[in-house]
């Protein structure tokens, strides 16, 4: 027989009503109470037993998968030629159906039970008003009434006035402790303006934006510190405050027991008695404790910083939310001495309540706007819109503490077991979370500021010290701060009953994402420090090579630092990334297996580019040139711009800039190093006597080398090299001058300009080179260089004899120009 249309049904059947217990059961399921009656299973034995046979048998359990399948691929059930196999099917959708039917029907029960509760409120109310009126018309439950109440209300009366009269004759210890509170805040205060520290004008302009951040966010955290220290300081002065108001309650608390002993005849009376008494000191006690804490009249004993007017508010409404605690506490007891019913005593108690929860909800109205300007943020994050919309979002924040008042009544007046326990824990614990990260963060925050500090032996073997724990101040404490902010959102997560601890302890993700958290702080931490220790090293080395007079040494390495830096960089950031990956889970192995055959790729296909930079690295590391130098490469001569890995930038003479790839620099003539020397050539007439022309040269550089402008420019006297040539072209005197790097063309300028000078006056004769031509016959003789005559004409006489053309001298070979930088 074919049964595919009822296995649909109780499929859909049951994939309906399961989904709707999930839907319903989530909130109401959480809290319903375990009953005795209801089994803890939807399947009954029988049920659960034929279920087991049909997974046990493989042919059954095939055959049902198979039902399934089709069904769920809205195709028709393959026919069953078995009435065996149909029956078993029927059999487990009836089992399925009857495990819903179950679910539904508990949480029915359980969403009733939870319904009557809460209007047993108003019912149960009417049981008061018949046992009150019970109570009045009976003569004898009357007169104990009276007797009881009336006795109770005059102890009550005594242990107040006692309590007044010791208020008074302590009012005088509590001015003292105020006065030396005061004093002791004075002195804090003067000595903390002696020692604060006052900007100056210098500081202002000398400091850059991030130091300024760094030094504003050092000060507040050292200020918010300063305030930490100062209300702990409080502490002696508050608890002795403390004390001196709860003895007054003491003596009443005395005076009424000693009452409820010797003054009542009953004891329905002294129980009456001892439960007002008791449950005053309880209200008298809570409210004492917030009123320690504010203590609206001494601001130097005050724990919580606000205003005067914002703590007398507090302290006034808190005198009438302590009232509710206290009538609960008397109507449990009272109700029970008094034969009253329970459920009488339960609706007044969650009429009292629903009173308390009122009292708060104006209480939450009444200071929305107090708070909502503490939870603005400041006007510098005002700028951002998304903190804009936070602090819009921040005005309406009464709306869901009032909402989260009301609902901790109804959960708690319909019997949710467990829900107002629940609501109340996790509040509780959520306030105690955030006051416990902000004590911790003005700890961290102050035990950072003076681990970032550097004293001053350190500062004065480390100069840099202090400027380089500036510079990682912000860094650190950004970590701190995200830090605190994870680890109380987790324990605010966790007092909700929301797992994060076994998250993050136990489960194999949570140890896995702790893990990359924590090696990726480890590994910066280690990156950290090996980047400071090397450049200290090196700063170091730099520091002692110009000390001991090593200008070279120390002009190579400040010259190759910023590549050892920046190949640290590198391999630090590589370092740190492949490990977090690593530890998060990323197989890193393809990863670096790749890079490595990029590597090579890029190797083989820039040769040009490695070339560059072997070669630029080997120029720095030889310290062959520095920026400043006047260089001649690759046919280009100016002055050293910039130097990098790759590239030489060289500005010429006139102006341009010239980048050179250092696989194109074959050579370079560095002028900046050592000396230089100037090749003095004097080309003078063969009878000209040359040991008059050397004198004079020698005693021109001997006359510059008293002078204070050239003193330290020349290194050496005129050196006479001797006549290089002698011929037809005139004798050829050559000399040299040593002079100082770049110091050179200043030097030969000016010596040329003076020997000019005396030359002339001397009469030294120089070889003047000169050109003999010859003028066609009947041509008259003309100047070099003037338009040849036309040709000879037929009645011109005969040409003249060949007569000598002026001399003209031999134009001068053009001189490269000289540098004028550097003198």
């Amino acid at each position: 027989m074919t049964v595919h249309k009822r296995d649909r049904y109780f499929f859909f059947s049951w994939l309906f009503r399961s989904c709707l217990v999930l839907l319903l059961g989530c909130g109401l399921l959480s809290y319903a109470p375990a009953r005795a009656d209801t089994p803890t299973t939807g399947l009954s034995q029988q049920d659960a037993q034929q279920l087991l046979n049909v997974l046990n048998d493989p042919q059954k359990r095939d055959e049902f998968t198979k039902t399934l399948s089709l069904m769920a691929k809205g195709l028709p059930a393959a026919p069953k030629t078995q009435a065996k196999t149909a029956a078993t099917s029927t059999d487990s959708a009836a089992v399925i159906d009857n495990s819903v039917h179950s679910e539904l029907d508990d949480l029915g029960n359980t969403a009733t039970e939870y319904v009557n509760n809460f209007t047993s409120l108003f019912t149960d109310l009417g049981k008061v008003g018949t046992w009150f009126r019970h109570e009045v018309q009976n003569p004898q439950s009357r007169q104990s009434l009276l007797d009881s109440f009336g006795r109770a209300l005059l102890i009550m009366v005594l242990a107040l006035a006692a309590e007044r009269a010791a208020s008074i004759g302590l009012r005088k210890p509590l001015t003292s402790v105020k006065k030396l509170a005061e004093a002791r805040e004075a002195r804090q205060t003067a000595a903390q303006d002696q020692t604060a520290p006052l900007p100056t004008d210098a500081d202002a302009d000398t400091s850059t934006d991030t130091e300024a951040d760094t030094s504003q966010t050092r000060e507040k955290d050292q200020r918010r510190g300063n305030e930490v220290l100062r209300y702990l300081v409080r502490v002696p002065y508050n608890a002795l405050h403390f004390l001196l108001k709860l003895l007054p309650v003491g003596v009443c608390l005395l005076l009424g027991y000693l009452g409820a002993e010797f003054l009542t005849s009953t004891d329905q009376a002294r129980t009456v008695a001892l439960t007002l008494v008791n449950a005053y000191a309880i209200a008298r006690g809570l409210y004492l404790i917030i009123e320690t804490i504010l203590v609206p009249r001494s601001p130097a004993i005050r724990l919580v910083p606000m205003p005067d007017d914002t703590a007398r508010l507090l302290t006034r409404w808190w005198n009438v939310l302590v009232a509710a605690p206290s009538i609960v506490i008397c109507l449990s007891i009272l109700g029970r001495e008094f034969d009253l019913d329970t459920q009488g005593v339960e609706a007044m108690m969650r009429g009292v309540v629903l009173i308390e929860h009122l009292i708060i909800a104006a209480f939450i109205w009444r200071i929305r706007h107090i708070v909502a300007r503490a939870l603005q943020p400041s006007p510098g994050l005002r700028k951002n819109a998304l903190w804009a919309f936070a602090g819009t979002l921040a005005k309406l924040w009464w709306v869901p503490i009032i909402f989260l008042d009301m609902a901790l009544w109804f959960v708690w007046a319909a019997h949710l077991k467990g829900g107002y326990q629940w609501i109340l824990h996790g509040t509780l614990l959520t306030f105690l979370c955030l006051i416990v990260s902000r004590v911790l963060a003005l700890l961290v925050y102050g035990l950072q500021d003076r681990l970032f500090r550097v004293g001053p032996e350190l500062q004065a073997q480390y100069p840099d010290l202090q400027k380089r724990a500036d510079f990682y101040y912000p860094y650190v404490r950004k970590i701190m701060t995200i830090a605190i902010i994870l680890t109380t959102a987790v324990c605010i997560a966790q007092s909700w009953s929301i797992p994060t601890f076994d998250f993050f302890l136990h489960s194999a993700l949570g140890l896995r994402l702790v893990g990359a958290v924590v090696c990726l702080l480890i590994g910066m931490t280690i990156a950290a420090l090996a980047w400071e220790t090397v450049n200290s090293i090196l700063n170091k080395q730099i520091s002692r090579y110009s000390a001991s007079a090593q200008e070279a040494r120390a002009a190579r390495l400040r010259t190759v630092l910023p590549i050892i830096r920046t190949v640290l960089l590198t391999v630090i950031i590589i370092f740190v990334a492949v490990t977090t990956l690593s530890q998060i889970g990323i197989n890193v192995t393809p990863l670096l297996t790749g890079a490595g055959i990029l590597g090579v790729g890029l190797s083989f296909g820039s040769q040009s580019l490695v070339k560059d930079v072997i070669t630029g690295f080997f120029m720095l590391a030889e310290d062959a040139i520095q920026v400043g130098d006047w260089v001649t490469t690759g046919g280009i001569a100016g002055t050293v711009e910039h130097l990098s890995i790759r590239t030489l930038r060289v500005r010429s003479f006139d102006g341009d800039l010239h980048i050179i790839p250092f696989s194109s620099v074959t050579s370079i003539a560095n002028t900046a190093r050592g000396f230089n020397q100037i090749i003095v050539r004097q080309t003078l007439d063969l009878s000209e006597d040359t040991g008059k022309v050397v004198k004079i040269m020698q005693e021109t550089i001997a006359q510059m080398r008293k002078e204070d402008g050239f003193r330290s420019m020349i290194f050496s006297d005129y050196t006479d090299l001797g006549v290089d040539n002698s011929d037809g072209n005139g004798a050829v005197l050559v000399g040299i001058i040593k002079t100082a790097p770049m110091m050179k063309w200043k030097v030969q300028r000016e010596f040329y300009r003076r020997i000019a000078l005396r030359m002339a006056a001397a009469g030294i004769k120089f070889f003047t080179p000169t050109s003999y031509s010859t003028t066609p016959p009947n041509v008259p003789m003309h100047m070099a260089l003037d338009a040849m005559p036309t040709g000879p004409q037929d009645d011109t006489p005969p040409p003249a004899a060949p007569t000598p053309a002026v001399e003209q001298p031999a134009a001068p070979k053009p001189q490269p120009p000289r540098p004028a930088a550097h003198e």
